[in-house]
């Protein structure tokens, strides 16, 4: 067979392998009629040696329901399964970012609150360390909001890109890797990207998956590796972009839990 109709058919069986994959996303039921314009935040929290339990039991008693008190929507509260670095991470919503900062003036000001973080310090202060980021919803994410299921594992996934590529992996995520997700079987939770303030707004990519464990996670991600969907949407996008759309160790994964007060669990 000639070179022109080889090339012919391997752009044929691409455009066959894309269009399934735009069913796809077309019969995802969960994606949100809208974007979601909330203001979200996640916060990693890294507890003293030793003091992770109790950290966690300021949550369960006293914090979670003072954010309710002052306008912060719970979303998520997770730990992860090996939990070398003490951390509690956690995501929650307000309306907008301006509702962010008075939510956070009234929080730290409620008599409640400050009796219960003097109360918890007595033997020492509870954190070493508390990162934050700022974050708005993709436009393909699912609505975000808490949501219980039969005992499964959480996994946190953040992207690097490569210098003007963020559009590019969206537009993947939207019109291929989000379809395939649920295809071989995990659940879409949440998608954002950093706020345009925020570190590394212009190349970053944070997303939530769920597994029924961590086995079927990676049994998930080798099916879904070897989809030829998948792979033909990859090279496009890769040839477009002229190679890999993140950096070198720039898909970072780690498995999560949630905590036994999370609205999500």
């Amino acid at each position: 067979m000639d070179k022109p109709r080889i090339a012919l058919l391997n752009r044929t069986m691409i455009l066959r392998t894309l269009l399934v994959s735009t069913m796809l996303a077309a019969a995802l039921p969960a994606i949100a009629a809208e974007k979601d314009t909330r203001c979200f935040e996640m916060r990693t929290y890294y507890a003293a040696p030793g003091k992770l339990d109790d950290l966690l039991a300021r949550f369960r008693d006293h914090t979670v329901k003072l954010f309710e008190k002052h306008g912060i929507t719970n979303v998520g509260y997770w730990v992860p399964i090996e939990n070398t670095d003490n951390k509690l991470v956690y995501v929650i919503a307000f309306p907008s970012r301006e509702a962010s900062a008075q939510s956070w003036k009234e929080f730290r000001a409620d008599p409640d609150w400050q009796s219960a973080a003097k109360a918890s310090e007595a033997n020492g202060k509870l954190l070493t360390k508390v990162e934050s980021v700022f974050l708005n919803a993709t436009d393909f994410s699912p609505a975000i909001q808490p949501s219980a299921a039969a005992p499964r594992v959480f996994e946190l996934r953040t992207y690097t890109t490569t210098p003007g590529n963020l559009g590019r992996l969206q537009a993947r995520f939207r019109d291929h890797t989000v379809a395939l997700f649920q295809k071989h079987g995990m659940t879409n939770l949440f998608y954002w990207i950093p706020m345009a303030d925020q570190k590394n707004a212009d190349n970053t990519l944070v997303y939530f998956l769920a597994h029924t464990s961590a086995d079927a996670a990676k049994a998930s991600f080798t099916a879904f590796r070897n989809d030829p969907v998948w792979v033909a949407a990859r090279d496009a996008s890769e040839k477009d972009a002229g190679g890999s759309l993140t950096v070198a160790d720039g898909v970072k994964s780690e498995f999560l839990k949630a905590t036994d007060f999370s609205p999500t669990k």
